[in-house]
């Protein structure tokens, strides 16, 4: 399966417009000014993909969540490139009888080890290439 995006710049300062090409899109700030920032986003992307594979997982345990939020940080290194180094993610769960706490914490740990598609991205057998096209 290949997922395409297109990101176009939109003549100004570090601000894109990125998405499928059908939608939806969003905005991304180099700069983090007026929109997320790549490194933002790419947080985002973690929290988002770890919490959506902790509901599916969750539903089909048949265990009832009242309210989920992820609070996520990373440290980057101050010399370039200013990847992370280390990522913390904090998952609050509310509404989550004590019997199926074991359960969510089961969930944490498969999207971890197995699902979260963003996490596995960061693996370092990861191929990357790339083309300059000049119209």
């Amino acid at each position: 399966m290949t997922e395409r995006i297109r990101l176009l710049w939109e003549g100004r300062g570090m601000e894109f417009d990125a998405g499928r090409e059908a939608g939806p899109r969003m905005k991304i700030d180099g700069s983090g000014k007026v929109a997320p920032s790549p490194m933002t986003t790419f947080l985002i992307g973690i929290a988002a993909c770890t919490a959506s594979d902790i509901i599916e997982i969750a539903g089909k345990m048949r265990v009832n969540i009242g309210s989920f939020a992820v609070d996520t940080e990373g440290d980057r290194r101050t010399e370039p490139p200013r990847r992370y180094t280390n990522i913390r993610m904090v998952y609050k769960l509310g509404g989550v009888a004590e019997a199926d706490r074991d359960r969510i914490h089961r969930a944490v740990r498969l999207s971890h080890e197995k699902y979260c598609s963003a996490l596995h991205s960061l693996r370092e057998d990861i191929e990357v290439r790339s083309e300059v096209v000049f119209a």
